[in-house]
């Protein structure tokens, strides 16, 4: 497949935008089960938006990022959506980051 950088941008940036839009229509899905079973979450996502704009040169600080992530300030999704998470969640998780570690 041969693309020129603006299409393969374009690309990038609309399946980018379906992702955040999937994550959206989703609360009911965790961070926890992301990060267990993907590595990442909507919070690594708006970290990474963060580090691409300040590559850019251009200004994005964590909370505006996330908002962008979430849809909505991160506080008041979190207090509509985010659930405690089990012991058994944070097992795995602890599993999953020290196989990631090594």
């Amino acid at each position: 497949m041969s693309l020129d950088s603006s299409a393969q941008t374009a690309i990038e940036a609309a399946a980018f935008r379906r992702l955040l839009q999937h994550l959206r229509e989703h609360p009911e899905v965790q961070n926890i089960e992301l990060m267990i079973t993907a590595d990442f979450c909507r919070n690594c996502l708006a970290k990474w938006l963060t580090e691409a704009a300040q590559q850019a040169g251009e200004p994005l600080d964590e909370s505006a990022a996330r908002e962008w992530v979430y849809g909505e300030p991160y506080a008041r999704w979190k207090e509509k959506f985010q659930r405690e998470a089990t012991p058994e969640q944070l097992e795995a998780l602890r599993q999953r980051q020290s196989k990631t570690d090594t």
